[in-house]
């Protein structure tokens, strides 16, 4: 067997894959359509392109995106690596300079004597060792294929981004810096805070509910069997500002705009509600509205986000949009090795099975670029242990019923529970304690197998 791979899709499991595959001596084709024919959503060619923000979650070792980050690190992750190289202030979490870290990515997968990247669309699947990696904006022809090839319906849903603005339009007498609950001795924290008083909040949310929407395209609505035609479903991790509003009045509030940690300088008091702004790239010249996924009218955008305290004149680099989420049935289709359940040389990767978050699709990028390799070259897959979080995540999207499966991001709610002390643990304890048992698990479960001692 020629150790030769085929993935499709440059995003950032098919990167991490394709990165994977190479360095253990495979000849990789990394096939992505992009610029030949555009998604709609990414704003540029280049490889791993950040969509919705530019945070990967938290960097605590007791967290559980921080746990993820950890067992990648023991891979030896390339997009993670280069998160870090291109990172920006983001006070616990990891926030990157998008544009630059595409840009890094896309430099280094170029550079790789093995990798061959080739801008065409794909429309079918060949029958020789190959990892399909095309997230959320599957093309039309590819989805109506592999329809066919998997015999299974998609599942439609809809994905949001938040929008981007200037930094120097920001009202900087109203807005302040911190970061939640920040007991470090820094002068400022890493997050500008736009802070609302009880009739703020109250007119706000009313001018958003009021607002108009942008009407979704009939080809992108739900088919998920049980769903009533017409309905338009969201992740719940990536919830338009305006559905959550509907839900009431407070819960806003109790959400995206909580104001726990908080303190507005101007009174000392807690604020009602908050909207917290993210550095966006390395200069800081751009901030992303957390949390603001949008789905309403460009003017109604400009007009109803311009009652924030602090953004009055704000001026929008790129407004929230939405845009169709494709993902499989993976509990009907898939093995926790991330292959095909009935085609051994055929994996999966990134979004499309289900897994949500950055940080989770370049896990899963890596597991199947990594068994990819071990597939061709006939040795035994890993399969990691379930108490791992790249393990957990992937036994998930492997065996979740399909009843209320829905994309699932790292958490410690997927691990298995931990054992009982006797002892009542804090939050931060629990969290230490997965974590623990994960990096012990995962070093054990690698310790026999070449490269990964």
């Amino acid at each position: 067997m020629e150790n030769k791979l085929t993935i499709i899709g440059g995003g950032l499991a098919g990167s991490e894959a394709a990165w994977q595959s190479a360095e253990l001596g495979i000849s990789v084709s990394l096939y992505e359509m992009r610029p030949v024919k555009s998604t709609g959503a990414h704003q540029t060619s280049d490889l791993a392109e950040l969509i919705c923000s530019n945070s990967l979650g938290s960097n605590l070792p007791d967290r559980a995106a921080g746990l993820l980050k950890n067992e990648l690190r023991h891979f030896g992750s390339m997009l993670l690596e280069t998160a870090e190289e291109t990172a920006v202030p983001a006070g616990a979490a990891l926030a990157v300079d998008r544009q630059l870290f595409s840009q890094k990515v896309s430099d280094k997968i170029y550079s790789h004597p093995l990798i061959n990247v080739i801008r065409e669309e794909v429309t079918t699947i060949p029958d020789s060792p190959t990892i399909i990696a095309t997230g959320p904006l599957t093309s039309q022809n590819l989805s109506e294929y592999l329809k066919k090839l998997f015999g299974e319906d998609h599942l439609y849903f809809f994905d949001a981004i938040s929008p981007i603005i200037n930094y120097d339009t920001i009202n900087h007498e109203i807005a302040f810096r911190a970061s939640r609950n920040d007991k470090s001795d820094q002068v400022e924290g890493d997050y500008i805070n736009c802070p609302y008083n009880k009739v703020e909040y109250e007119n706000f949310v009313k001018a958003l509910l009021e607002a108009e929407r942008i009407e979704l395209r009939s080809f992108e609505e739900t088919i998920r069997s049980g769903v009533k035609a017409g309905a338009h479903h969201f992740f719940e991790g990536c919830l338009p500002v305006e559905i959550i509003a509907e839900r009431g009045l407070a819960s806003l509030a109790f959400g995206p705009m909580r104001p726990v940690g908080l303190i507005d300088p101007r009174d000392g008091q807690r604020p009602h509600a908050v909207v917290q702004l993210r550095q966006d790239n390395l200069a800081g010249d751009l901030y992303n509205l957390v949390g603001f996924q949008t789905n309403l009218k460009f003017p109604d955008q400009r007009r109803v986000f311009r009652l924030i305290p602090g953004l009055e004149t704000a001026d929008f680099e790129r407004y929230g949009q939405m845009h169709r989420n494709t993902f499989l049935a993976s509990p009907k289709l898939l093995r926790p090795t991330l292959q095909f359940n009935i085609r051994d040389d055929l994996f999966l990767a990134g979004q499309i099975t289900g897994v949500e978050g950055y940080i989770g699709n370049i896990a899963t990028g890596l597991l199947a670029g990594i068994n990819a390799a071990r597939q061709i070259y006939r040795q035994p897959l890993l399969t990691l242990p379930k108490t791992t979080m790249l393990g957990a995540l992937a036994h998930y999207v492997t065996h979740a019923d399909m009843a209320d499966f829905q994309p699932m991001k790292a958490n410690f709610g997927i691990l298995p529970a931990l054992e009982n002390t006797g002892k009542k643990r804090g939050k931060r304890e629990r969290g230490k304690a997965y974590a623990e048992r994960a990096l012990t698990d995962l070093q054990e479960y690698l310790m026999p197998i070449k490269g990964y001692e």
